[in-house]
């Protein structure tokens, strides 16, 4: 028999290594998609081909009984079972059925108002990427109480590069740390690398990782095999018409009744207990005995194909199985979101497709969906299984599922199951006072109303200025926080000015490339609709600028806010009160504008923790410290917008955060200085930046596709780096180094500086450094070493504890 991956094997060089039952489990097919160029196709899985119902469930019970052995009685009694949407959410439930005692939750792309999110985290290399994880019971994650939680056992239909996986056990262990992670997979092909990153999160976290899989191997992949792959797509559209029927009639297919019980969720996506899975058993023999009746008798049915709706797996599954038990010809398999390449040869692993508008009302809109090898497939009978919620019209409609469906079989048949929606929970607190709605300029801010909305309180007329040294020294000597006051706004030069706009126009096009790459990154991978929230003041021009390119580029309108984050004190909470309660907080996107050594990562990532089902994880204009996946460039060069202060920032100061000012159920504040307007240079800069972007779009592009195959994880070099100047330097506190241009910027304007470190021959993006040094009279000090462009270093006679982890002065020099 022909291997069904031999066909694009032949063509892009693609090779499976491993274990000898790959090839047995494994084809190949090609993506629409350009993350990726190829799709490792199960045999087994009862996605993209049709299968005996007995060998999908078979293989996820096999594996399940694997980990309980694995774990022994005591340790798998509290285990919970999370499966991978949509793809393995029947493996995972049949994981879970082979634990037997395991409650079972699969992650989701349909947000549900009354459901608060548990968590969420992203696949980028797939087509749909933000998962949700929206458990009806509150506690689901903490079976065994929290302070003896059992193993979490975490199902992938294939373990490939490790990302979903490792960012669902950042996501998770942030919010519920336990001791044991067993990750789950049909096929483990990662690499070396991959694997490496999986044992340094179990070596970061103390926690026990362990794997299990079917097979194991890997995908040899050829350095082009991306734009090859891509090219061979379009090859095969220009060759072929897709064998489906973009105008079929409308239908009216055999409408059985199943009589599902009463109650009983129809899958995992908000949770099945141990209690749910024996009713359903018991529930089984009466609903495929009212299946088989509905469509005349065994004799009457043919070969027939129960096809599943999307995450909608484990439900038609197990009713496959029972007409298979029963006698029938079966065979299971489900709709997709994912766009592949159908090619009609035995050496391919999809040999034709039907296409069909999504049915569901889908959260991010409207779209195609798929159903591979039904065309093609010798079927009599084609049982479509959906839930209550895709049973609409456009199911039925012209063109729509059913009509697709009828083009394929003689036959074709409709059951609904009950799409089951939690009821909401009573509040048992009294919720605080409704929040106001962003400020928004001309009235707060120089930025036109649509730039940015400020989740902040207006703090115009209040003092709260002071000179850097005094301001500096008061912290010392009465232990106030830093966020407290505000330094004087540095009015620069004439000379200085000049500067400034001799690097803006030096490196606008740069700047645009990088805004570019980190929003298409953001729309590619985080979410298709991200709200973006800047973290002021420094991420606002970028949140602007990225807000500006979606616009551009795509036509799409992003919602973009600005909020408040105080180091040692965490992220305005009202804020992010209101972003949840108007938006989806798994589409919220924090932003700023690059990363020194990771300080503010942390920080964000520790403020979150008590607020469910934001992502933690900062997209940045530049990364020059390695500290997060999103980024436009990990170069450290100069970002034009740190060389001013509110004038470049719409005017708006550093936020402030003070017990006097700011009550409970108050935004932090800021002041708008509408008395500097005349040397206001906001738009001006988000202007110059964005003509340049269709100069840049090519390249844009290039940077993302090169992303997309790279390994981005966070290194955390900068924090080694500054660890090492500080001993050199003889300061023995990190947080006295300064590292990357931008910070070094707000050293000179906003700290004493002591000294500054230049990489040696840097050149243009160090001209306003060196003025703003000899100005304060700061010596620079020329490196070859020096992993960053610049480093700055803050007096320790004024700043010593003042810029401690939070915020305060422990003592003096």
């Amino acid at each position: 028999m022909v291997w069904t991956g031999t066909w694009v094997s032949d063509r892009l060089g693609i090779e499976l290594a491993g274990d000898d039952e790959l090839r047995g489990l494994l084809g190949l097919a090609l993506r629409r998609n350009p993350k990726r160029a190829h799709l490792l196709v199960s045999g087994v899985l009862g996605k993209h081909v049709p299968q005996l119902p007995s060998v999908v469930h078979g293989h996820g019970v096999t594996l399940g009984r694997r980990v309980r052995a694995l774990l022994g009685p005591e340790e798998a009694a509290p285990a919970v079972v999370l499966g991978y949407a949509e793809t393995a959410t029947a493996l995972g439930h049949a994981v879970a059925d082979g634990l037997e005692t395991a409650p079972y939750l699969h992650s989701t792309r349909r947000p549900v108002a009354s459901v608060p999110s548990a968590g969420g985290f992203e696949e980028s290399h797939s087509h749909a990427t933000s998962h949700l994880l929206l458990p009806e019971d509150p506690a689901f994650f903490d079976r065994g109480g929290e302070a003896d939680r059992g193993p979490l056992v975490l199902v992938d239909d294939e373990f490939s590069t490790g990302n979903t996986v490792l960012n669902t056990l950042r996501d998770l262990h942030a919010r519920h740390p336990r001791d044991h992670y067993v990750i789950v997979a049909l096929v483990d092909m990662r690499a070396a690398g991959d694997a490496g990153r999986l044992a340094a999160f179990a070596e970061e976290t103390g926690a026990r990782v362990d794997v299990v899989a079917h097979a194991r191997g890997t995908v040899r992949l050829p350095e082009d095999v991306l734009a090859r792959g891509l090219r061979l797509v379009e090859e095969q559209d220009g060759r072929t018409a897709d064998p489906l029927v973009p105008c079929a009639p409308a239908v009216a297919p055999v409408r059985l009744e199943l009589g599902w019980p009463a109650g009983l969720p129809d899958g995992g996506r908000h949770g099945f207990t141990p209690d749910h899975r024996a009713r359903l058993r018991e529930a089984l023999p009466a609903m495929a005995a009212r299946i088989v009746d509905g469509l005349g008798g065994p004799e009457q049915t043919g070969r027939v194909l129960v096809l599943g709706f999307e995450e909608l797996m484990y439900a038609p599954l197990v009713l496959a199985r029972a007409l298979e038990e029963a006698g029938l010809d079966v065979r299971f398999s489900t709709t997709t979101r994912s766009p592949v390449l159908a090619v009609d040869d035995p050496g391919y692993a999809i040999r034709t497709r039907l296409a069909f508008p999504a049915h569901d009302d889908p959260a991010d809109g409207p779209g195609e969906r798929y159903a591979y090898n039904v065309a093609g497939g010798g079927f009599d009978t084609v049982l479509a299984v959906v839930d209550s919620a895709a049973d609409t019209p456009a199911l039925h409609a012209p063109g729509g599922l059913l009509a697709q469906l009828a083009t394929a079989a003689p036959r074709v048949a409709l059951a609904v199951v009950p799409a089951h929606t939690p009821v909401p929970r009573t509040p048992d607190r009294q919720e605080p006072p409704v929040l106001p709605a962003p400020l928004r300029g001309p009235d707060f801010s120089s930025y036109e109303p649509d730039d940015v909305g400020w989740l902040l309180q207006d703090l115009s007329a209040v003092r709260l200025e002071a000179p850097v040294e005094e301001r500096e020294e008061a912290v010392q000597r009465g232990g106030a926080h830093y966020a407290e006051s505000l330094p004087v706004e540095y009015q620069p030069t004439e000379e200085y000015q000049e500067l400034y706009r001799d690097a803006l126009a030096g490196s606008a096009a740069r700047i645009a490339r990088a805004v570019g790459t980190v929003t298409e990154l953001v729309l590619a991978e985080r979410s298709p609709r991200p709200v973006l929230v800047s973290l002021a003041r420094a991420g606002t021009p970028v949140g602007v600028l990225m807000r500006r390119w979606a616009r551009h580029r795509h036509g799409t309108e992003l919602p973009h806010y600005a909020v408040s984050i105080v180091r040692g004190r965490g992220i305005d909470a009202n804020a992010l009160r209101w972003l949840a309660a108007h938006h989806d907080p798994a589409d919220v996107v924090f932003v700023d504008g690059w990363t020194g050594k990771g300080a503010i990562t942390r920080e964000l990532a520790d403020a979150l923790a008590g607020f469910p089902g934001f992502d933690p994880e900062i997209a940045v204009l530049a990364d020059p410290g390695s500290c997060v996946r999103t980024y436009g460039t990990r170069e450290d060069f100069l970002i034009p917008s740190a060389c001013l202060n509110s004038t470049v920032s719409g005017l708006i100061s550093r936020t402030v955060l003070r017990d006097d000012l700011v009550g409970p159920h108050d935004y932090h504040g800021a002041k708008f200085y509408r008395e500097l307007s005349g040397s206001d240079v906001s738009r001006d800069f988000v202007a110059a930046v964005e003509d340049r972007f269709d100069e840049v779009a090519d390249a844009v592009d290039q940077q993302v596709k090169e992303a997309a195959s790279a390994d981005r994880a966070p290194t955390w070099e900068g924090w080694a780096a500054v660890e090492r100047i500080s001993e050199e330097q003889g300061i023995h506190d990190v947080n006295l180094v300064k590292p990357g241009v931008g910070e070094t910027t707000r050293v000179l304007l906003r700290r004493v500086p002591w000294k500054i470190l230049a990489r040696r021959g840097a050149g243009a993006d160090l001209a306003h450094i060196r003025l703003l040094a000899e100005q304060r009279g700061v010596p620079v000090e020329e490196r070859d070493d020096l992993p960053y462009t610049c480093v700055g270093l803050i007096h320790p006679r004024y700043t010593r504890g003042a810029t401690g982890a939070d915020g305060k002065a422990v003592g003096s020099a």
